[in-house]
């Protein structure tokens, strides 16, 4: 089994910075495809960010393109998300997810093999 916990998030002025890390538990950690997904209040959650087993492949949503970069380090396994040029838009609570397949953490809310708990992120204007 796999365990993820979040941590990094916070408050930031609109144009700052944070960087989220969601650490994971177990021997399988680097077989996993991972991402982060987000939920603010009154909407549903979405995609944010997903990277392969390896690292080399990624995928952001559009609304974080340019802004927000996603990467891992299998040795500490630790995946990481760098939020640059943060808006309002941005805050909701982040969930860091994991599966064995790499469509599933882009595309799938419901069936994901496992979430953190989440860290919240809070954008002041």
């Amino acid at each position: 089994q796999v365990q993820l916990v979040e941590s990094g998030g916070g408050l930031v002025q609109a144009g700052g910075s944070l960087r989220l890390s969601c650490a994971a538990s177990g021997r399988t950690f680097n077989s996993y495809a991972m991402g982060w997904w987000r939920q603010a209040p009154g909407k549903e959650r979405e995609f944010v960010a997903a990277i392969s087993w390896g690292g080399g492949t990624a995928y952001y949503a559009d609304s974080v393109k340019g802004r927000f970069t996603i990467s891992r380090d299998n040795a500490k396994n630790t995946v990481y998300l760098q939020m640059n040029n943060l808006q309002p838009d941005d805050t909701a609570v982040y969930y860091c997810a994991a599966d064995r397949d790499l469509q599933t953490v882009r595309l799938s809310n419901s069936g994901m093999d496992y979430w953190g708990t989440g860290t919240l992120v809070t954008v002041s204007s």
